[in-house]
């Protein structure tokens, strides 16, 4: 994944952009840059940030950075954000998103044989930078950036700083989210709203699907309307989304809450402490606890000082070994206890049974999973979520190519709640990861949680439908 934050302001804006641009620290663990604009020039700085936080990274520059405008971003993908000389003049760029048809762009750009490509990570060649080879064959920014639109397929969403000002630009689809934030003579951009109150923001607009404005210390200007279709991530709420920011007007914990609750209100299994899987799963937890009436407890803690998440690491087994040595059982609430805990969702399943194989060494009675979201049977299309991980590694998968010897044309009876095959898959996953019961939130249930409307959500993963 990854997330962005954008600054102007009439004054001196570089403490905003990096605490702003921490903010956004939960969304990748690889690489983090800030730009700043001084009035001459940029003044770009990157890190990599796998094996230390961002802010220790940039903490020590920052008495030498001065600027009025600047951007920020926390990337998995690539270093960024790049500056860019082009005949559209210089630029900053950053974006989020997924480009799905990168070598088709690539090779129609090396039609012009004066093109090239710098910035590679890996062998490959830098998605932001192509984003502005796009950008560069129009006639003006406004232009480029409808271009980037019409021309990516998967998503991208684009933070634009010149020295004019900052151009923001939605993805087409709203797959994820930009919002506007203000204070006296400054205006702020961000993927996370939570970012605005301990930076004196106020939440100013919410840009729609593919919008594109223009920020500058005199304010906001409206470029290109909102497009007619939303397609956002739901797994904003459900997981990755920090829980005090709020998307289209449903806060990311609030819904937890919520869907938590549905949870509990189609159970029926006998219990003495409810918990969540930290710490996405904590919410739901809270939810579920609440509504059916069970205590909420914490029968094993998360040892946060030196331990990072698990989920960021590419290396399965790297993400295991995080997994087991943050969490830290408590006996005495978990000996003879028929215990359930909320997760955010099912993948591989491997760290889930290794943290319930853990508590049943330390004799818990039963362990009951509720994952908050259907079982993942797609990988992600659209965000760059889950970039090397093959749709064959998901458990859901492993369970229909045991039950069938092989993987069917058509997946929709396993989509399907109330399928027989569906049943048999989720019966055969609790099984193979060793749960006591295994019950997965409906996709309606989940739907309905968030509260923005079915339509406007992507729900690729859990059932295939764009």
């Amino acid at each position: 994944m990854g997330g962005f934050f954008g600054v102007v302001s009439d004054r001196d804006c570089v403490s905003d952009v990096y605490f702003g641009t921490d903010y956004h620290s939960h969304l990748g663990t690889s690489k983090g840059g800030m730009v700043v604009w001084n009035g001459s020039c940029f003044n770009r700085s990157i890190h990599n940030i796998e094996s230390a936080q961002f802010r220790s990274k940039f903490e020590a520059e920052l008495p030498a950075i001065q600027g009025n405008m600047g951007i920020g971003c926390i990337s998995d993908t690539e270093p960024q954000p790049l500056t860019v000389r082009s005949h559209l003049g210089d630029y900053a760029i950053t974006t989020v998103g997924k480009i799905n048809n990168i070598e088709q762009i690539i090779a129609k750009a090396f039609r012009n044989p004066s093109i090239h490509f710098l910035e590679t990570n890996k062998g490959k060649i830098s998605p932001t930078e192509v984003v502005s080879a796009i950008i560069d064959r129009e006639s003006s920014f406004e232009a480029g950036l409808s271009a980037v639109q019409d021309t990516v397929e998967g998503s991208c969403s684009v933070l634009l700083l010149t020295p004019k000002g900052i151009y923001a630009a939605r993805d087409k689809f709203g797959r994820t989210p930009i919002l506007i934030g203000k204070k006296k003579n400054t205006l702020c951009a961000t993927f996370e709203s939570c970012t605005f109150a301990n930076l004196g923001y106020r939440q100013e607009y919410e840009l729609g699907p593919g919008e594109i404005v223009l920020l500058t210390p005199d304010g906001m200007e409206k470029i290109s309307p909102p497009r007619s279709t939303m397609r956002m991530c739901s797994f904003l709420w459900v997981y990755y989304g920090y829980p005090a920011s709020t998307y289209e007007g449903s806060n990311v914990e609030v819904m937890r809450y919520r869907n938590g609750a549905l949870l509990a209100k189609n159970d029926d299994v006998e219990l003495d402490l409810v918990a969540g899987v930290p710490d996405s799963g904590v919410a739901h937890a809270i939810g579920y606890s609440n509504e059916a009436n069970v205590p909420y407890g914490r029968p094993f803690v998360k040892y946060t000082p030196t331990w990072a998440r698990s989920f960021m690491p590419q290396n399965q087994a790297k993400r295991n070994l995080v997994a087991r040595m943050k969490l830290m059982p408590i006996p005495e609430l978990v000996k003879g206890k028929s215990l359930l805990f909320c997760d955010d969702s099912i993948v591989r399943g491997t760290q889930l049974r290794e943290t319930v194989n853990l508590l049943y060494k330390c004799s818990a009675r039963e362990v009951h999973i509720r994952p908050a979201c259907p079982p993942l049977l797609f990988g992600c299309k659209y965000l760059n979520f889950s970039e090397s991980r093959s749709e064959m590694d998901l458990a859901a998968r492993q369970a229909i190519q045991s039950l069938e010897g092989r993987q069917p044309d058509s997946l929709e009876d396993y989509c399907n709640a109330e399928s027989s095959r569906y049943h048999d898959m989720v019966e055969l996953i609790g099984k193979e990861l060793n749960f006591s019961t295994l019950k997965y939130q409906k996709i309606g249930d989940m739907t309905d949680a968030i509260g923005i409307g079915c339509g406007k959500l992507c729900t690729f993963c859990w059932n295939g439908k764009e």
